[in-house]
């Protein structure tokens, strides 16, 4: 990669991470990629997918494949620690999981693709909103300018901290794990803290939930590995006079595989419900920030391991898949493709830690990925 490049795409980098936007408010993000990607000159771009969804279009005019590589658009409300010149201007959010990297090296392409057009078929730039939460894969899915795309292979990536830098991690079937989070609401009656009895308390149906919660992944049939995380509980007010009416308890489910996971959603709310109507209580229940487990195809995953031999990089083959969830799973149940792990470097910040950083050095290694990938379907 030559430096006039390097340092264009360090710069906008830079501009992304000062200006981060947190899912469903991706609008200025968007317009600012359109603007770096269309100084060279896709043949098509497509606005608005999803909600604001962007794909950059390389069309060879021969018959072919379709490519495409994603990115997501969106940063997280985290506040930032750092003290950089590029350090986030926004309060509350910030880019702590390297999307604004990710961003840049599939804008790398760009100048790639221009210098080096696709001989057959279509190679798509994609750039996806709302991948925190789960939502924005689904939403680009459901759109009619997404689903013409209809692309043959699709592929994405996500850094990793303290792994070498350049290291390239993958496997073919389940590379990321399902997860969802549940939120169990609880509703009794208020009462004097010295009359208990003419209250209808929760905290005794709370407790057996987040009990009956941390059971559960033992006490059901499972095809592979699952787990259960209570995060948050909630009962009453800070009021030493007041027997508590109210409780709420969050817990994510996360599973290896799709099945499993309907499973002990099924379950969780089942008993649940059970154990509130043991009590006499209202019970509401909510699903949230739902993600598909992310299944890689054998051949994408071959391909990877390829480039990552073209271009000199460690190949590392994962025994068993990540815990993390990723929305790119949902691209993968409907297209062949995959997404790999790519070595941040060592002694960095985790991911969503507030003093993490996206590390430049990574760029030339993620643009190299793609092109090799690009070499191997397109030219």
């Amino acid at each position: 990669m030559n430096k006039q490049l390097l340092d264009r795409l360090i710069s906008l980098r830079q501009v992304l991470h000062k200006y981060p936007e947190v899912s469903g408010q991706e609008a200025q993000t968007a317009k600012r990629i359109k603007k770096f990607i269309a100084d060279y000159q896709p043949d098509e771009i497509i606005e608005n997918i999803g909600t604001y969804g962007l794909a950059f279009i390389f069309d060879s005019k021969n018959e072919g494949p379709v490519t495409v590589f994603r990115s997501e658009l969106d940063a997280l409300p985290i506040e930032e620690i750092n003290n950089f010149t590029w350090k986030s201007v926004v309060p509350e959010t910030s880019h702590k999981c390297g999307h604004d990297g990710h961003m840049v090296m599939i804008a790398g392409l760009a100048d790639y693709l221009y210098h080096n057009p696709p001989k057959r078929g279509k190679v798509i730039l994609m750039y996806q909103p709302e991948e925190e939460t789960g939502t924005g894969a689904l939403k680009m899915l459901q759109d009619e300018k997404f689903t013409q795309l209809n692309p043959d292979y699709v592929f994405a990536l996500h850094n990793l901290p303290n792994v070498p830098l350049g290291e390239i991690r993958c496997r073919d079937d389940v590379f990321a794990a399902a997860s969802v989070g549940m939120i169990i609401r609880l509703k009794g009656k208020t009462s004097h803290a010295a009359q208990p009895e003419k209250g209808k308390s929760p905290a005794g149906a709370m407790a057996e939930i987040i009990q009956m919660l941390e059971a559960l992944v033992r006490e059901t049939e499972l095809s592979d590995f699952a787990l259960i995380t209570p995060v948050f509980a909630r009962l009453g007010e800070k009021a030493f006079g007041t027997t508590p009416g109210y409780a709420e308890v969050m817990a994510t489910i996360r599973s290896y595989r799709n099945p499993d996971l309907d499973k002990l959603k099924k379950s969780a709310r089942k008993k649940a419900e059970m154990i509130a109507e043991t009590y006499g209580l209202s019970f509401d229940f909510e699903w949230v920030e739902e993600f598909s487990a992310s299944i890689n195809q054998k051949e994408a995953v071959e391909m990877i391991k390829v480039s990552a031999i073209e271009n000199g990089l460690n190949y590392h083959h994962l025994t068993t898949p990540n815990r993390w969830s990723e929305d790119f799973g949902y691209f993968l149940e409907k297209y062949p493709g995959a997404i790999f792990g790519l070595g941040a470097g060592m002694d960095m910040p985790e991911l969503h830690n507030p003093d993490y950083d996206f590390p430049e050095d990574l760029i030339p290694h993620g643009v190299h990925i793609f092109q090799s990938i690009i070499k191997q379907i397109n030219q």
